[in-house]
């Protein structure tokens, strides 16, 4: 296994990595709005949020030798499920070959955030 880790994205807020690869396989924790640059969450609305996960995602793809199109296996966590048409507006720029995915809305998330994604990926 190899630990990933980059400092363009959110370093992990507890005990866990930002990232895992696997025989070829990267697992990514969830990813929040946070700026790396101040720590703090990006926007109020769950486009700008949206953007600064994928944003914080394509970092950790990219540190990782993977990127969006390598993408198998996505989990979303929304805040609110009436964000969903919204959320897929911004989702459908990045995950263009549109992998599998499961998307569920939970009563809390993080430093309460409207989204996270996490993702599964070919190296």
């Amino acid at each position: 296994m190899k630990v990933v880790y980059t400092d363009k994205a959110p370093a992990a807020i507890g005990p866990y990595s930002q990232a895992m690869i696997l025989n070829g396989v990267l697992f990514t924790s969830g990813q929040i709005p946070v700026n790396p640059a101040t720590g703090e969450i990006n926007g109020d609305t769950i486009e700008t949020q949206a953007e600064q996960v994928m944003k914080n995602l394509g970092e950790v793809l990219k540190e990782a030798g993977s990127s969006f199109e390598k993408a198998v296996k996505t989990t979303c966590f929304l805040a609110d499920m009436g964000d969903f048409a919204k959320f897929n507006e911004v989702y459908a720029k990045y995950f263009v070959n549109k992998p599998a995915r499961s998307c569920v809305a939970v009563k809390t998330l993080p430093k309460n955030v409207l989204c996270e994604v996490e993702v599964i990926a070919e190296v």
